[in-house]
């Protein structure tokens, strides 16, 4: 488990000063990555176009024969080869690079633009083993009170653990953040916050496997017996939480006797439309010879992000399917945890008596019965129970990040009240 990332420093403005000297290798391997891709889109549309005026295709769909084929050939040759001698010329510095970033400060600007890089391709940079890929890691602050009582903080997509605060845009200069939910849960209730930062664009089943096997450790290792391990997951962290939960009770791992809260913030447990609609996109771009090579633009979206059309929680979702193929919801219904206290808080950008604006507009990303657990089949409903329901109204997704009501409900709910603070 990794100690505390350093409080941000003010940096210029220049996005240079936010990289490290190791990003040289990544930045190179995607770019000759990002060539090859879009040389196989142009060729794809030429060998459409040709198809047209009846010359005969390539042994290869979507690319083109003779001459012309030969043309594109080389020209992924060459940028193969280039790739393959700037990696290898690179590497050669990387020991070079590696002391030169080993006392790094950690960049805000930077874990932000990584945390994106990984939500919308971390599948892709996972698999192709380049240095971007994030990690899953579970963080802590090293003046924090080490106690019996672990608080888990998961982070949605395209984000990271750092953005639990909220800078102070009016003060750039300053170098103290607002709290977040762990320091006031902290200082309410005695626990002691765990940040957890992971590549969102993993399958969630990934994701959710190997956080099951660091809670296992980190309950293990923890300097103090464990009594109590409660959660607050925000968005995609939530479903990631659902999984590990479902794979430690399948392995019969002991950390799950320590779980006693979750918290879901903004939780799409059903999808969200805006996953769909990149689906719908991936479908109408296929639909001609002259669009369907651009269908590869659409399918840059990440395992992570496709999981987010119906919310998938387990490897069975998702197995044995083409994800960018238009296709029901058949998910396997995975339940709440069974003694497990689990509460959810979801928002909606209307206000409280606009019924009609609520439901359809929720929190920007999340429709609200989605973040609710309700569902139309009765099976695939949660059950949360009345009490453990709250709506945040003329909120955003994001702000349940931060909103100090948001926190407040938090210390009512794992403090043992009932009563509605919001």
């Amino acid at each position: 488990m990794d100690g505390p990332a350093q409080k941000p420093v003010h940096l210029k403005r220049s996005g240079v000063r936010h990289l490290r000297a190791a990003d040289a290798v990544a930045i190179a391997q995607l770019a000759t990555q990002a060539s090859l891709g879009i040389g196989q889109v142009v060729e794809g549309v030429h060998q459409s176009v040709l198809g047209t005026l009846g010359a005969s295709a390539g042994k290869t769909p979507g690319q083109t024969s003779g001459i012309t084929g030969l043309v594109y050939s080389a020209i992924r040759g060459v940028t193969t080869l280039t790739g393959l001698g700037l990696n290898k010329a690179l590497g050669k510095l990387q020991p070079l690079f590696d002391a030169a970033d080993q006392n790094a400060v950690e960049s805000p600007q930077r874990e932000a633009v990584l945390a994106a890089l990984n939500g919308v391709m971390g599948d892709h940079l996972a698999a192709s083993g380049n240095p971007l890929a994030t990690p899953m890691r579970l963080r802590y602050a090293s003046d924090a009170a080490i106690t019996g009582k672990i608080l888990l903080l998961a982070h949605g997509l395209c984000m990271n653990d750092l953005q639990w605060r909220a800078a102070p845009a009016n003060r750039p200069t300053d170098q103290s953040l607002p709290q977040s939910h762990g320091d006031v849960l902290a200082a309410a209730l005695g626990y002691t916050p765990v940040y957890l930062r992971y590549n969102t664009g993993l399958h969630t089943s990934h994701n959710g496997r190997e956080l099951s096997r660091q809670l296992q450790a980190l309950v293990q290792d923890w300097p103090v017996p464990v009594t109590e391990l409660s959660v607050v997951a925000h968005s995609m962290g939530g479903l990631v939480m659902r999984s590990a939960v479902q794979c430690a009770t399948e392995d019969a791992s002991t950390w799950l006797a320590t779980l006693k809260n979750i918290a879901f913030l903004g939780t799409p447990h059903h999808g969200a439309p805006l996953e769909r609609a990149g689906n719908w996109i991936d479908t109408v771009l296929g639909r001609t010879a002259y669009s369907r090579p651009f269908a590869k633009l659409a399918q840059l979206r990440s395992a992570g992000i496709t999981d987010l059309r119906y919310g998938h929680v387990v490897d069975v979702d998702w197995q044995g399917h083409d994800r960018f193929r238009k296709r029901p919801d058949s998910r396997l219904p995975v339940p709440l945890p069974e003694g497990v206290a689990c509460f959810t808080l979801a928002a909606t950008l209307a206000g409280p008596r606009s019924a009609t604006a609520e439901r359809l507009l929720g929190d920007g990303l999340v429709p609200l019965p989605s973040a609710l657990g309700q569902h139309p089949e009765a099976h695939r409903s949660l059950a949360f129970d009345k009490t453990r329901q709250r709506v945040l109204y003329k909120t955003s997704h994001m702000a349940l990040l931060t909103s100090p009501l948001v926190a407040q409900q938090l210390v009512a709910w794992f403090g043992g009240s009932t009563a509605p603070p919001l």
